[in-house]
């Protein structure tokens, strides 16, 4: 039985956290300014009193032969109240189970302004790790990677003055045309959507996602109908599902970016259980 457009998406956006680990070199020497000699896999899942599981988490040594747990996380929602206390979390039972120096990253990949802070300042205690907003990083970092994984996070990142339309069709065209065989050039295009939504390219530009509509399968696809728009109303409740299924914003964050009313989004999540 062929899987639901709507669960093939969520299977897509599960996915984007298994192609970190493709992305991961490129992204911790172009990004990250880490030049990695050796790297091993360490468990993602830590446990004392609580249980945390890391996006990312790597045990690095670097060319001036400085051993250390690189820890990442990649950040969809603004957090501007819990996240430095995740961090600390993370630091404390990283720094317990390993005894070693932990470097923490919060790479954040949403197009809105970031609010969050990158500290923790309380009376006895001074914490910070590096934060990064994704979107003010020059595309070009990942445009040219070999990885196709790699090179889709260019989707993420700043234009610049750069024609927005030129550059999605760029990265759509060199993503999906590397694809070895059908299976994995939808899974590509499923990525891309899901990219698609965390630059707010549905509510902002769907006509750059029309200009390489060939890509993707119009029958089915959320951007795009041949010969015809669905309405308004239908179009927003396209919008909201996928939202929903694909990413954990809150009912408040997609209403916005879907440029409907809370009410709506309910109405639609309802649909959904």
């Amino acid at each position: 039985m062929q899987e639901p457009e709507a669960a093939r998406q969520v299977h897509a956006y599960d996915k984007l956290k298994e192609n970190m680990e493709a992305v991961l070199p490129g992204l911790v020497k172009k990004l990250l300014k880490i030049h990695t000699v050796y790297s091993a896999e360490i468990p993602d899942s830590l446990q004392f009193t609580k249980e945390r599981e890391p996006d990312l988490l790597k045990k690095v040594t670097d060319t001036e032969g400085n051993t250390f747990i690189l820890h990442i996380e990649i950040q969809t929602s603004n957090e501007t109240t819990n996240m430095p206390f995740r961090m600390a979390e993370y630091l404390i039972m990283l720094t317990r189970k390993y005894h070693l120096p932990v470097q923490q990253y919060v790479i954040y990949i949403q197009e809105q302004t970031l609010t969050m802070k990158g500290e923790l300042q309380l009376e006895n205690l001074h914490f910070n790790y590096e934060l990064i907003n994704l979107a003010t990083v020059d595309y070009h970092l990942f445009l040219h990677a070999e990885k196709p994984e790699e090179k889709m996070l260019a989707m993420l990142a700043n234009f610049g003055n750069d024609n927005p339309e030129t550059v999605i069709t760029q990265i759509a065209t060199e993503v999906i045309q590397s694809a070895r065989g059908e299976l994995e050039k939808e899974q590509r295009k499923n990525q891309l959507r899901i990219l698609a939504q965390l630059r707010s390219l549905v509510s902002k530009n769907i006509d750059i996602m029309e200009s390489i509509s060939s890509f993707f399968k119009e029958e089915n696809d959320i951007f795009y109908r041949r010969g015809e728009r669905k309405g308004a109303e239908g179009k927003s409740f396209e919008v909201v599902k996928n939202l929903l299924l694909g990413t954990k914003f809150t009912i408040a964050k997609i209403a916005s970016l879907a440029s409907v009313t809370e009410d709506f989004v309910e109405k639609v999540k309802k649909t959904l259980n």
